[in-house]
C-alpha cells in the first residue's frame, strides 16, 4: 500500500516546515531499517512543504493506521516538533489518492505558485536520493516514473505550458513594487547552490547588473566566474551597500546586526530554514520580504488551466491504480504462455532446432500476448479486474489469488517485438 505524509503551505507552518526539513529526512532511514511493514521510503522536502511516500507491506493488520502513527511519532522526535501538533499539521493519503497528490505536486498543482516549474526537478532529486539511500522499493520507483511522465504530459497540453513559474520570479515580481530601477540596484545573493543559480537568472531577467555573490562555506569565488559575478568576502560590507540581499541556501543564518539602522535595503529570504532572522525586518530601513509574506500573496490558480490538469491528474492515477491492479493477470498470463514456449523450445532444439526457430517462438509469444494485456489494462480501468480473473481461471485454469504483483513494466521484453 502506497501511503503520502503531507505537511505543506496549505496545512502546516512555516516553523514546522522547517524543523521537519531538518530533522524529519533521516527518520526515514531509520523506518525503512527497523519497521517490518516499510517496504520503502521517499522523502520531498522543499521550502513550501515536506512530504514523505511509504511502501508499506498490506497484510499487516491496520498497516495504514500503524504505519502512519510510527511515522509521525518518529518524525516528530527526530524534529522536535510536539506530536500532537505534528499530528494536526500532516495530512494523510493513501493508494490511488497518494498517487493522485505526487502527480499534482510533480505538475506544479499543489505549489503556492501554480504550475511552478522548479518542483518537477526536486521530485527527481528526491528519487535519487532515496536510491543512494537505500532506501525505495519496486512500487516507489514506478510511481515516481508516472508522476514525471504525468508531469510531462501536463505541461505539454494544459495552458500551464511554457509560462515559466518559479517561486524565485514570483518573489522578485513582489519585490518589483519595492525596486525602482532594478538596472540601478546592487543585488547581493547569498548562496551558491542550484536554487542560488536560478536565482541569478531571475533576477538578471529583471535587468540587474550589479549581482554579487556571498557564501559562508567559502565557495563564492569559483561560483561567481562561472557566473560572471563579483564574489564577496564580508557580508555586512556587501550588505551595507546593497539595495537587495537574497538569501538561498542551506548553510547560513543572516541576523539583525548584520545590518546598518537607516540603510534602505529589501531583504528576500528563500531559504528553508529560515536564512534570516525574523528580527532583521525590525531593524529601521530594512523590509524583509520571507516564504510566509510570500504565501499570503501567491496568485490565485488559473481556473481553465488548472481543471484541465486536474483532469489529467485524475487520469493518470486511475491509469497507475489500474496497473497495479492488472499486474497479476498479466503476469499469470504471461508465466503460462512462456512456460509452454519454453517446453517448445526445448522440443524444437532436441531435433536440431537453431537459434532462429527460438526466436520465432518467443516473437509469435509476444505477438499473442501483447492483445490480451493490452485488454486487461482496459478492464482494470473500468474496475472489471474480477472479470478478468474469472476468466483465466476458466480458460486457462489459473488462479490470481497466489499471483505475485510483479510490475507491468517487466512484459516489455517480449512486447517490443509486437
Amino acid at each position: 500500500m502506497l501511503l503520502c505524509l503531507t505537511a505543506n503551505h496549505r496545512n502546516a507552518s512555516l516553523d514546522v516546515l522547517e524543523r521537519l526539513s531538518q530533522g524529519a529526512p533521516a527518520a526515514t532511514r531509520t523506518l525503512v531499517d527497523d519497521e517490518i511493514f516499510v517496504a520503502g521510503a521517499v522523502v520531498l522536502a522543499t521550502c513550501n512543504r515536506f512530504e514523505a511516500y511509504l511502501d508499506i507491506d498490506e497484510p499487516l493488520t491496520g498497516g495504514q493506521a500503524v504505519a502512519v502513527e510510527s511515522v509521525v511519532e518518529a518524525m516528530a522526535e527526530a524534529s522536535d516538533i510536539p506530536i500532537e501538533s505534528l499530528r494536526t499539521s500532516v495530512t494523510v493519503h493513501s493508494g490511488a489518492d497518494a498517487a493522485a497528490h505526487l502527480f499534482a505536486v510533480t505538475s506544479g498543482l499543489e505549489s503556492m505558485v501554480v504550475g511552478e516549474d522548479e518542483i518537477s526537478g526536486q521530485v527527481r532529486r528526491a528519487l535519487d536520493a532515496a536510491r543512494e539511500e537505500g532506501t525505495t522499493s519496486g512500487e516507489l520507483e514506478r510511481l515516481f516514473q508516472k508522476a514525471t511522465h504525468t508531469s510531462r504530459g501536463i505541461r505539454n497540453n494544459t495552458g500551464l505550458r511554457g509560462t515559466h513559474r518559479s517561486l524565485v520570479r514570483f518573489a522578485l515580481e513582489l519585490a518589483s513594487s519595492r525596486i525602482a530601477d532594478w538596472a540601478a540596484s546592487r543585488v547581493v545573493i547569498v548562496g551558491t547552490g542550484r536554487y542560488a543559480s536560478r536565482t541569478v537568472e531571475a533576477v538578471r531577467a529583471r535587468g540587474a547588473a550589479d549581482i554579487r555573490v556571498f557564501s559562508p562555506s567559502g565557495r563564492a569565488a569559483a561560483f561567481a566566474v562561472k557566473y560572471g559575478l563579483q564574489p564577496v568576502e564580508d557580508f555586512a560590507d556587501a550588505a551595507a551597500a546593497a539595495d537587495v540581499v537574497i538569501t538561498c541556501t542551506a548553510d547560513a543564518v543572516v541576523h539583525a546586526d548584520a545590518f546598518v539602522p537607516g540603510s534602505r535595503v529589501l531583504v528576500i529570504d528563500l531559504g528553508l530554514p529560515r536564512n534570516v532572522d525574523p528580527a532583521v525586518g525590525d531593524v529601521d530601513g530594512v523590509e524583509l520580504l520571507d516564504l510566509e509574506t510570500i504565501r499570503l500573496h501567491a496568485p490565485l490558480e488559473e481556473f481553465s488551466a488548472h481543471a484541465d490538469a486536474r483532469i489529467i491528474v485524475g487520469d493518470a492515477a486511475a491509469e497507475f491504480a489500474a496497473d497495479r491492479a492488472a499486474a497479476p493477470a498479466i503476469t499469470a498470463l504471461r508465466s503460462d504462455v512462456l512456460a509452454i514456449v519454453d517446453a517448445e523450445i526445448a522440443r524444437a532444439r532436441a531435433r536440431g532446432a537453431g537459434e532462429e526457430t527460438e526466436a520465432a517462438l518467443r516473437h509469435l509469444a509476444g505477438v499473442l500476448l501483447h492483445r490480451p494485456s493490452v485488454r486487461i489494462r482496459e478492464l482494470a480501468v473500468e474496475g472489471r479486474i474480477d472479470e478478468v480473473n474469472a476468466a483465466l481461471e476458466t480458460l486457462h485454469g489459473l488462479s490470481l489469488s497466489a499471483a505475485p504483483a510483479e510490475s507491468v513494466d517487466d512484459e516489455q521484453d517480449w512486447t517490443a517485438s509486437a
